[in-house]
């Protein structure tokens, strides 16, 4: 039996080329990846994932991200980074997490704000610092000209209600991971925003209404992300005997994303890998398989 990477790493698109992904949103910092994060990279390359952007939650966090986009890829081609503070530490905003956060934007290969947001859900933080915080972000993004990766848990209006007084100076904004309804998704597409789709729609016992929902978004607007070592996609045969999700199995997410928006995984591939390219300003890769092709003329 093969391991779940391996096999997507052997699906050649229609055309005889490996699809490329782009995963937007893997939390490559986490520990549950240390003294493995070049095998969990290779697997990703091997399976079609070509480029990923580590998310930033903290201070730390984001220096932590940015120092393995560095170790990990010297070409400066494949790994980018976010740098926020995500709304769980916004208690622990400070004048000088803002200048700590400032100059780490600064940096070429730190591609967005965030992850930044609000969550209703589990309120770790006061909402009115949530809210501070997230106002500090986006005035940061506007100053910069910089994206921004949003997370929102059951704060939806809002978030919007925050948005609407930027959006317009703002280059560019994600709603990383939605697992929203109908009605957040259209609030959040009529305000020009980018939707990130996880494995959460792989998820029988509470991602089924994400079924309905995809197709909807517009080419040009849907990226797609592993949010690993979360969300595994529950759909992914076989599984992996450590329960871990990896960037990896993001052509599970593709799968089952095509599947519900009627459309081919090639062709899924192309248009979401060409979104989060041009929201990310990230280079364009070499398609390797052409050389391969010559080789063996």
């Amino acid at each position: 039996m093969l391991w779940p990477e391996l096999w997507y790493a052997r699906q050649p698109s229609a055309g005889g080329s490996t699809m490329q992904l782009i995963d937007i949103g893997v939390n490559l910092t986490n520990a549950s990846f240390a003294s493995q994060r070049q095998a969990v990279l290779d697997r990703a390359y091997a399976a079609g994932v070509e480029q990923l952007v580590v998310t930033g939650t903290s201070v730390e966090g984001s220096e932590h991200a940015l120092q393995l986009c560095h170790e990990l890829d010297e070409s400066a081609q494949r790994l980018f980074c976010t740098a926020g503070i995500h709304p769980h530490s916004a208690s622990d905003w400070t004048g000088d997490t803002e200048k700590q956060l400032h100059a780490l934007l600064r940096e070429n290969r730190v591609r967005a704000v965030g992850e930044c947001g609000l969550d209703y859900n589990r309120d770790f933080s006061p909402r009115p610092q949530q809210e501070k915080v997230l106002e500090a972000h986006l005035a940061m993004a506007v100053e910069l000209q910089l994206p921004v990766f949003l997370h929102e848990r059951d704060a939806n209006q809002r978030l919007l209600e925050i948005l609407r007084d930027y959006r317009d100076r703002l280059p560019a904004a994600v709603v990383h991971c939605f697992t929203g309804e109908r009605a957040a998704l259209f609030s959040y597409l009529d305000l020009d925003l980018h939707i990130g789709i996880t494995g959460w729609i792989c998820d029988e016992r509470r991602g089924t209404h994400l079924h309905a929902l995809v197709g909807n978004i517009p080419r040009g607007r849907l990226m797609l992300e592993s949010d690993a070592p979360y969300l595994l996609p529950r759909s992914l045969r076989p599984k992996p005997k450590n329960g871990r999700n990896e960037p990896a199995y993001l052509p599970e997410v593709l799968r089952e994303v095509a599947l519900h928006r009627g459309e081919t995984q090639e062709d899924l591939a192309r248009h979401s890998t060409d979104c989060a390219r041009q929201f990310f300003a990230l280079p364009v890769l070499k398609d390797t398989s052409e050389d391969e092709n010559l080789q063996l003329c």
